[in-house]
């Protein structure tokens, strides 16, 4: 397929193989990634990664034009989503980004330098079983992977949530009882708030997830963790800590085959020097560290993250922060994960986009993410439920019904409708949050260091004796080590020159493989008024030579590679 071609079949939407208004179940899923393949063949290729828990494979889209090279030797941009069951946005964002390249591909300059000079890993959904789980026609709201964990065994007594009623969402209970923590609104009957010391007269409630329970003895509720207590962004090696630490870990890093594929992947391709994670809920841009504040980081590395995360919130809308600093669950604790192994570990860029915020569409402000879900004024929820009032018909938000629950007797079942509202947009707002990224992801590719040929020079010293050179140059913005902490771990080498030579030719002076010194990008290590000038003007620039004995006509070739700024090479004619 010639690029003609596919600017005719990428001038419309109508073929694309996806409703964004819509979560597709995992056979839809794997027919429209299937389909975008078999039309944009020289774009895409589709690739089973590893198989999940349950057996389903875990798709890959590796997007690059393939007839400007193979994707292990373009530099790579790892993108992934739905690592967590209910956050199906995300997997959104993943397919609208692959739309976005393929429809924009014939027309867009900007997404054709991308393609034909860099390669994207797209894995839409890393999760399959939990996101399965969560779409089920009687769904389950678990945090990831579906395997029991950590224990095996039926539950004996609590509450476990699920859709009781069979209405297909997981709501909320309240019972009226007058030693209750809630209380109505005054003034809106449908909020319960949180009752004050001195309140004592009027109806009191309690409040819990929609469930069942299990030996009821009329008196206590507890709700019962999932028996599925995975959390698959905990299993990643670097920083990894046990269930007493970090809830949901696994038992040793590594352990859930969903991991697994995703470190096997990214280990087996070391051209990958920057990565997104696609989450929801908050509408923020998530940038490391998890594990140190900003002051223990390298600063040359803070610098540029700023730099990015800035470029970030310009083009999305969301602010960028820091995990450390503003995204803690608990003050006194840190979370690790993706972002510590891909960063920490292995010295690329990282960051974790948290998509779709309730509270700014419902023109809340001024609030501080997850502090807000700790204490947060009465107002705000009075806008929230305007806003699922006038906005979402009324289905945020779902008006407390009568039920007769099977343990509990009368209940009310109603609230937020998490899953379809809260954790990701209603279905019409579903696309416009996933575009808001792709501008920002190209940015990101865009700028990863690309290895380039500068010159070649075959100069005779005598009858059959020649000195080779040859200069590669750095054409990105970043560095070919993309960031201090790779060289600190020390993941990723210089330019490498090969220099392969037919049997009718012998070496002289030099060495067949010589590993050169790393290549900084076209970023401007400071302003053009810094008080020292830059020393290394042209850091950007290797250069290697030989000297070979062999017949004039000989034909030589040379091949060049830096791990995260791809592959070159030449063939040279000796005379």
């Amino acid at each position: 397929m010639n690029s003609d071609h596919l600017t005719q079949t990428a001038s419309t939407f109508s073929s694309y193989p996806f409703d964004f208004s819509q979560f597709p179940r995992y056979p839809a899923l794997t027919l429209g990634l299937q389909q975008l393949c078999k039309t944009y063949p020289e774009l895409f290729t589709l690739k089973s990664i590893g198989k999940s828990y349950e057996g389903r494979d875990i798709w890959l889209v590796i997007a690059t034009y393939t007839a400007t090279g193979k994707h292990q030797d373009k530099p790579g941009f790892w993108i992934d989503g739905n690592i967590h069951a209910a956050e199906l946005t995300a997997c959104t964002a993943c397919l609208y980004y692959l739309q976005y390249l393929a429809h924009g591909y014939g027309t867009d300059p900007q997404i054709r330098h991308l393609l034909d000079t860099r390669s994207l890993y797209i894995c839409p959904r890393l999760n399959p079983d939990g996101a399965e789980l969560a779409l089920a026609d009687k769904p389950r709201h678990i945090r990831s992977g579906t395997r029991p964990y950590p224990f095996d065994e039926a539950v004996v007594e609590g509450l476990t949530v699920e859709d009781v009623d069979g209405d297909g969402r997981i709501l909320s209970m309240r019972i009226e009882d007058a030693n209750g923590p809630y209380k109505l609104h005054p003034k809106e009957p449908r909020l319960l708030v949180a009752r004050e010391p001195e309140d004592f007269e009027g109806k009191f409630y309690r409040l819990m997830p929609e469930g069942t329970l299990t030996n009821f003895d009329g008196l206590t509720i507890k709700v019962n963790k999932d028996k599925e207590g995975l959390d698959l962004n905990r299993n990643f090696p670097t920083g990894w800590r046990q269930e007493h630490e970090q809830v949901g870990a696994g038992p040793y890093p590594t352990s859930e085959p969903e991991v697994r594929a995703m470190v096997h992947f990214i280990t087996e391709h070391p051209n990958i020097g920057a990565a997104v994670s696609f989450h929801t809920h908050s509408g923020v841009i998530l940038r490391p560290m998890g594990t140190e504040a900003d002051d223990d980081m390298i600063p040359e590395d803070l610098w540029l993250y700023k730099k990015f995360s800035a470029k970030g919130e310009e083009l999305t809308g969301y602010p960028a922060i820091s995990i450390f600093h503003d995204f803690k669950y608990h003050p006194k604790e840190h979370i690790s994960g993706t972002q510590d192994w891909v960063y920490e570990h292995l010295g690329s860029l990282f960051w974790t986009v948290e998509i779709w915020s309730p509270n700014k569409e419902a023109g809340i402000t001024e609030y501080k993410w997850i502090d807000w879900y700790r204490e947060h004024p009465v107002s705000d929820d009075l806008k929230l439920l305007k806003w699922s009032d006038e906005h979402c018909e009324g289905k945020a938000f779902v008006n407390w019904q009568t039920f007769q629950h099977p343990q509990l007797g009368e209940v009310e079942i109603g609230g937020w409708d998490k899953m379809n509202f809260w954790r990701n947009p209603p279905p019409a707002l579903r696309e416009r949050e996933a575009a808001r990224f792709p501008q920002w992801l190209n940015y990101i590719g865009l700028a990863l260091p690309k290895l380039k040929i500068l010159q070649t020079e075959v100069q005779a010293l005598g009858e059959q004796t020649w000195r080779v050179k040859i200069a590669v140059c750095n054409t990105g913005y970043l560095p070919s080590y993309i960031s201090k902490r790779a060289l600190q771990r020390k993941q990723c080498r210089g330019v490498v020159f090969d220099l392969n030579l037919p049997q009718n030719a012998s070496l002289i002076s030099g060495k067949l493989r010589v590993e050169g010194q790393h290549l900084e990008g076209h970023a401007p290590k400071n302003s053009q008024l810094a008080f020292l000038p830059t020393r290394e003007i042209t850091a950007d620039r290797a250069v290697c030579e030989w000297i070979l004995s062999a017949p004039k006509g000989t034909e030589i070739s040379i091949d060049a590679r830096a791990d995260r700024a791809g592959a070159v090479s030449t063939q040279l004619i000796l005379g």
